[in-house]
C-alpha cells in the first residue's frame, strides 16, 4: 500500500467513524491491534510497607522490586474498605460499598453487590475484550461478576485436600495454560487473585523470626515474631507466584504490549491494620507497568482509591468511563502528564460477621485522616483475638496478653485495640502509624470540623445512614 493510499484509507476510517453514534463509539473503542493487554494481580491481606519496593528492609521481594523498577509506584493508593469483599467490590465496579451493596463481609446479603451492577468484565466485554479471572473471587453475586473463570486456578493446599477451609491457593500452572491458548487476535484482560499472604500462613518459616522487628504500635514478643516469620513466608511466596506470571506474558509474547496492575485488597490480618480504617488496614501496595507508556522507576505521591482502577482500565482500552462510577480515571498520572488525581480519600468499614460490631467511615487528605466511629461504645475485636479456628492472631494474641498484666505500654496498645473513641484525628506525616489521636486538641478543632463536614456530606451522597452494626443472621 502506498503512503497516499494508507492515508487515504485512515481518512475513511475517520469519515465513517464520524457517522457513528456516540454510544456505538464507546462501544467500539479503539481498533483491536491498538489495545493493550491488561493484567491484574491482586495478592490478598498485603500491608504496603511489607515489600522491598515500599522500603522494607527484611521481606524478600524480588518480583514486586522489579515491577517498581520497570513501572510506576503508587505512594498514595488506598482501598475502599479494609475487608475482603467490600474491598474487591470496590474494585471491580468502581463504586463504594453503599453504592454496589456489599458493604459487610460474610454478612448475608451484605457482602453481595446489588444485581443490577456491572462490573469490570461487562465494561471491557463491550470494548473488545476477553475477560478472564484466576484463583481467589471474593466476590458476589456471581452473576454480577461474569469473568471467564479459568478452571482448577484455585486448589486446595497440598495436604489438606479434604478439609482446605482457609487453605486454598492460587495455582499458576492453570494461567500458564490459559497463557498458551490466549489469542493475538483479541485483547485480553486477566486478573489473578492469590490467596495468599492471607492466613493461614505457612507452618514453616524461611525466615528467622530473631531478625525480624515489631511495627511500633504492637506489642513485640517472641511468638509475634514466630508470626511475623511466617507472614513474610507467604508474603515471598506469593511473589514468586507474581514472578511465574511475568515469565508466562513473556515466554507468550504478551508482555511488550500488556499493562500490568499489581495491588492488595488491604492490609495484612494485624492488630490496627486489616478491619479498620488506619493506613495499615487501607494503604495498600500498587504498581503499574507499561512498556513505552509509563516512565520506569517512577514514583507518585497521587492519591488514588482502588475504585479508581476500573475508571482507568476503560479508558486504557479506549472507551469512556461513565459518569456513575465513584471512582475517576487515573491514565495521566500513568502517562506522567500529573502527579496529582484525588484531594481527599473515603473509606468504610461496616462490620464481619460475629467477630467485628465496630463499624467506621474515614476521610483522609494528603496529610491528615479523620475516622468516625459509629459505635464506640462496643468493645472492638477481630478474628485475631476470637477466632479458635486458625492461628492468625492466636499464636501471638496470648503473649499480649501476658506482657500487658506487667507492662504499662502493652497495657496501653491492648486499650487502644480494643476501645476507639467517637472521633480519630491523625497526622500521617508525624505520626505514621496513627497513635497520637488529635481530635481533642483544641490547635486542630478547625480541621476536625471540616473534615468531619465532608465525610458527613460525603455519607449523604452515598446513601449511608448507619448509625451501628447490623444484626448478624441467625445459623442455620
Amino acid at each position: 500500500m502506498s503512503v497516499r493510499r494508507g492515508l487515504n484509507w485512515r481518512g475513511a476510517v475517520r469519515h465513517t467513524l464520524a457517522l457513528l453514534p456516540l454510544a456505538t463509539l464507546l462501544v467500539l473503542g479503539l481498533p483491536a491491534a491498538a489495545k493493550p493487554n491488561i493484567v491484574l494481580f491482586v495478592a490478598d491481606d498485603h500491608t504496603a510497607a511489607d515489600c522491598g519496593a515500599c522500603g522494607s528492609g527484611e521481606v524478600r521481594t524480588p518480583n514486586i522490586d522489579r515491577l517498581a523498577r520497570e513501572g510506576m509506584l503508587f505512594r498514595r493508593a488506598f482501598a475502599g474498605s479494609p475487608t475482603c469483599m467490600p474491598s474487591r467490590a470496590v474494585l471491580y465496579t468502581g463504586l463504594m460499598p453503599f453504592r454496589n451493596g456489599a458493604h459487610a463481609n460474610n454478612l448475608a446479603g451484605q457482602s453481595q453487590c446489588r444485581p443490577e451492577t456491572r462490573s469490570l468484565p461487562h465494561y471491557l466485554k463491550d470494548l473488545g475484550y476477553r475477560t478472564a479471572q484466576a484463583g481467589k473471587t471474593h466476590f458476589g453475586p456471581k452473576a454480577v461478576f461474569p469473568f471467564e473463570r479459568i478452571q482448577n486456578s484455585e486448589v486446595p493446599e497440598p495436604g489438606f485436600e479434604k478439609n482446605p477451609g482457609l487453605r486454598m491457593d492460587l495455582n499458576m500452572t492453570a494461567v500458564e495454560e490459559w497463557l498458551g491458548k490466549a489469542s493475538d487476535g483479541q485483547p485480553f484482560c486477566l486478573v489473578v487473585c492469590d490467596h495468599s499472604p492471607h492466613v493461614i500462613w505457612p507452618e514453616k518459616a524461611s525466615y528467622e523470626p530473631a531478625g525480624i522487628s515489631a511495627p511500633p504500635n504492637h506489642i513485640d514478643t517472641p511468638d509475634l515474631r514466630k508470626s511475623r516469620a511466617r507472614y513474610y513466608t507467604d508474603i515471598t511466596k506469593m511473589d514468586a507466584n507474581l514472578g511465574r506470571l511475568f515469565a508466562g506474558l513473556a515466554q507468550h509474547g504478551f508482555a511488550s504490549n500488556t499493562i500490568f496492575l499489581y495491588c492488595s485488597d488491604q492490609g495484612a490480618q494485624w492488630p490496627f491494620a486489616k478491619w479498620g480504617l488506619y493506613d495499615q488496614g487501607i494503604r495498600v501496595p500498587f504498581i503499574a507497568r507499561w512498556p513505552g507508556k509509563i516512565q520506569p522507576g517512577a514514583r507518585t505521591d497521587a492519591m488514588v482509591s482502588l475504585a479508581d482502577v476500573l475508571p482507568t482500565l476503560i479508558e486504557i482500552a479506549g472507551g469512556q468511563a461513565h459518569a456513575v462510577l465513584d471512582g475517576r480515571s487515573f491514565l495521566p498520572v500513568l502517562e506522567g502528564r500529573t502527579n496529582a488525581h484525588r484531594e481527599v480519600i473515603f473509606a468504610t468499614h461496616s462490620q464481619d460477621m460475629g467477630m467485628n460490631f465496630s463499624p467506621m467511615r474515614c476521610v483522609r487528605t494528603a496529610r491528615y485522616k479523620y475516622i468516625f466511629n459509629l459505635s464506640p461504645e462496643n468493645k472492638y475485636t477481630t478474628h485475631m483475638d476470637k477466632a479458635k479456628d486458625h492461628d492468625g492472631g492466636r499464636e501471638y494474641w496470648d503473649s499480649w496478653l501476658r506482657a500487658a498484666e506487667g507492662d504499662r505500654r502493652a497495657a496501653a496498645v491492648l486499650q487502644r485495640y480494643h476501645w476507639r473513641p467517637r472521633e480519630e484525628l491523625f497526622d500521617t506525616l508525624l505520626d505514621p502509624y496513627e497513635v497520637n489521636n488529635l481530635a481533642g486538641n483544641p490547635a486542630y478543632a478547625d480541621l476536625k470540623r471540616d473534615l468531619h463536614e465532608r465525610l458527613v456530606a460525603w455519607r449523604e451522597q452515598q446513601n449511608d445512614h448507619k448509625t451501628g452494626p447490623d444484626p448478624v443472621p441467625a445459623k442455620k
